[in-house]
Order: structure tokens, then sequence, then C-alpha cells
């Protein structure tokens, strides 16, 4: 029978069953607070303010099967948040002899934030894999398609000439942005220590002589960074992941929308590999992970805004801020990884169809290149007269269903010059190939 409280991802098929949702579950938080209680005895341990025995006896005890994560959530309640419950429950697996060792001298924040970014570690390597993914399969397509022309389009309209290859190369460098700043982040997430009130004083009653080496042995024992000073109300952590995961989610969602548009049935210039099916309709093959993602990037926006908000935290320790952070953070970082499995996906399978892409080219009877011909009438015609030229010639195009090319041959004034050439929208994508080329160049 399914746990009622589960949280199995039913509304949430974006990130369900992947690696970024194991990353934040319940299970992968309690291993978390519990990995920052351990190291907390190693590193007290360490520097001689805690017995030896400690460390294996607090470790033995902080095995995840132990815990009854859906009992120790409803007895957060009681305080707030589920370290409360958990040291309880730790310290008393540990036992009489060593249980006083469990938590001492640190403050619920400073274990849950320590989590918090333990878990945001290891959910940006699952992410950071599959942008990996992603890049790899868009420099293939840029480099495939380096010279297949499309329509390029401003304000839903065909504007001039572009090709494929170029569109690739751009979705490319926007998942190199967030890669990059991923990285940056991930790198710079500091443990958290600091006491009561931020100015480990608790360390100082229980021996240690100078407290302030205590947070870069805790912060080794974890492989985070060391904080320059304890942060409970200092949110610039959090402000950074909440920036580089929705910047993460707004580039993929770039790629998603671009495919949604150019996916459409009248369109066919792109297909998703694999799309997914309709409840009434047998015949169509949604683009379903470009959904997915385009969802994903819509809400990431709103779900920083909480954690920015969380910038203005009173105090020493806020009430309301810092605990308005939990959900969303987890939010974004399976939202994102979710978007990162789709977009690995996505890019991998992605079909192209050139034929489409240079039919739609003559939608309007060659007009896609009228600002090339302006340019190129108006030192032979004067700006003045290329630019009625031009403007007749398009509205005779529209009304007699004729092609620009052809209305051009019959200007006398114009019999010098090939118009086959200057009318031809594959010779007028500009520097797309040599652009693509230089963004192909960054690794």
């Amino acid at each position: 029978m399914t746990d009622p409280c589960a949280d199995t991802g039913l509304l949430g098929p974006g990130w369900a069953g992947s690696a970024a949702a194991a990353a934040t579950g319940d299970a992968a938080f309690l291993r978390a607070l519990l990995d920052a209680e351990v190291a907390l005895t190693r590193a007290q341990a360490g520097l001689g303010l805690a017995p030896a025995g400690a460390v294996p006896a607090v470790t033995r005890a902080a095995e995840a099967d132990r815990f009854d994560v859906a009992a120790l959530a409803e007895r957060a309640r009681g305080g707030g948040n589920p370290v409360i419950p958990l040291v309880a429950d730790l310290t008393g697996a540990v036992g009489e002899e060593y249980g006083p060792y469990v938590h001492r001298g640190a403050t619920s924040q400073d274990i849950l934030d320590t989590a918090m970014m333990l878990v945001a570690v290891r959910a940006l390597g699952v992410v950071l894999g599959d942008l990996a993914r992603t890049e790899a399969a868009l420099a293939r397509l840029a480099r495939e398609h380096r010279d297949t022309v499309l329509p390029g389009r401003t304000l839903t309209q065909h504007a001039v000439p572009t090709t494929f290859g170029l569109k690739a190369a751009g979705w490319r460098s926007l998942t190199l942005d967030a890669r990059d700043r991923l990285i940056r982040v991930r790198d710079s997430l500091p443990a958290q220590l600091g006491g009561a009130a931020g100015t480990l004083a608790a360390f100082t009653a229980y021996g240690a002589e100078d407290p302030t080496t205590l947070p870069a042995a805790y912060a080794r024992e974890l492989g985070l960074v060391e904080p320059l000073l304890p942060w409970h109300t200092l949110r610039t952590p959090v402000a950074d992941l909440a920036g580089c995961l929705a910047l993460t989610a707004g580039a993929l969602g770039k790629m998603a929308e671009d495919v949604l548009a150019l996916s459409r049935t009248e369109t066919g210039e792109l297909a998703e590999g694999s799309g997914g099916g309709s409840s009434a309709m047998p015949h169509k093959r949604n683009p379903v992970r470009s959904t997915l993602i385009a969802a994903a990037a819509r809400r990431a926006p709103q779900l920083a805004a909480t954690l920015y908000g969380s910038l203005a935290a009173a105090d020493e320790r806020p009430a309301g801020a810092w605990h308005a952070e939990w959900e969303p953070l987890r939010e974004l970082l399976r939202l994102t990884g979710g978007a990162a499995r789709d977009a690995a996906e996505l890019a991998e399978g992605l079909r192209v169809d050139p034929d489409a892409m240079r039919a739609h080219l003559g939608l309007t009877h060659g007009l896609i290149v009228s600002e090339r011909l302006s340019a190129e009438l108006a030192p032979l015609l004067g700006r003045s007269r290329a630019g009625q030229l031009l403007t007749e010639l398009a509205r005779r195009s529209y009304a007699e269903g004729r092609g620009l090319g052809e209305l051009l041959a019959e200007q006398e004034e114009l019999k010098d010059l090939d118009v086959a050439e200057l009318t031809d929208p594959t010779h007028y994508t500009g520097s797309a190939r040599a652009l693509t080329d230089r963004a192909l160049e960054r690794t």
C-alpha cells in the first residue's frame, strides 16, 4: 500500500524518477543531517574536544535505516525543524557514554544548513552530468547543421535567414553558461557552524582554546568550504544557489521553447526523438521533454524569489526567513535536475528536417532577403528609389503570388544584376557559420 504521505512525484513528472529526485528526497536529507552530526563529532575529536571513542560510536549509530523519517517529520512540528527530534533519537542510539558528544555546542540551524549544502553539492553533481550530455549532443548538432539554413524569426515572423547550426550553438552556449555558474557555486558552498547566536561561545565552554579553528575542521570533514563567518542570517550561499539554479532552468527553457515552436504540426522543422502520446488522440506525438523543461523554467524564478526574499533575515537567527527556504530550495534542485535530465534526452534524440527548413525559406516569396536587397540596390538606384521599388514589388509578390526574384528580373534598371544569387536565402546567412565555429571553440 502506498504511504499516504510519500512524495513520489505524481504531480511532478519533470523530476519524478530522476537522479536529482533521489539526491534531494527525504532519505537524502536524513543522510545529510546524519553526516553533518557525525562530522561535528569527528571534528571535535580531532581537536581534542571529544574522546576518540565518540567517533565510532556516533558513526555506528548514524545509520539512516535506524530512523523513522515520517515520525521525525511529525515531531519536527514541536520545535519547528527536524534536527531537534533527530538529535534526540541519535543521542539515544549512541548510548549513555558517548551520547553527550552528539551535537555538542551546535544549534539546529548549524546542522540543517550544513545538510542543505551537502544535498546541494550532491544534487549539483547529478545536474552537471546531464548538462555535459546536453552540451555534447548540441555540439554535434551544431557541427552537423553548420550549413543548414532556416528562417530566422523575430517577434514570431520571418526575419532573415540563419542556420540551425548557429541556433544549436546558441543553446549549447547557454548550457555552458549554466554549467560554469553551477560549478562556481557548488565549489563555494560552506559548512555552517556558529552555535546559538553565531559566536561559537559553547565550544569555548566545552574547552576549545581557539573555537574559530573548529569550523574549518568541520568543513574539511564534509568536503565543504570553510565559512568566513557563521552565516545564520548572512544568506549569500542560498541566494547564490537560487540564482544559478533559476538560470539553469531558464537556459534549458530557451531550447525547449524553440523546439516547441519549431515542432508544431504546421512547421515540422524539428521533432523530439520519442514524443509522448495523448489520452484522446492516438495520432499525436507530443513534445513532452520540451514541455516539462518549459514548465520548470516557468516555476524556477518564483522559487528563487522566495529564497532571495529570505536574505532579509532578522537578528542573529531568524524566525520564518530561514524556515521558508527549505522547500523552495529542494524544489529548485529537483526541478532543475529534472530539466537537465530531460534536456539531455531531448538534445540526444532531436530530429532535424532540413527539407522543411529549406521549404519555409520561400514562404514569403523571397522577401526574407529584402534586407540584403535594400543594401544592394541603394547604391544603384538611390536609397529612396530602392525602398519604393521593394515596397511595390513586395505588394505585387503577395497579390500576384509571384516570387520577388521573378519580379526583380523584369526590372529594366536591374538587368545587370545576378538576381538569382541576390535572392537566394542560402546565400544570406551573414557570419552564421563563423559564429558557429567560434561558439564551438568554447569548452
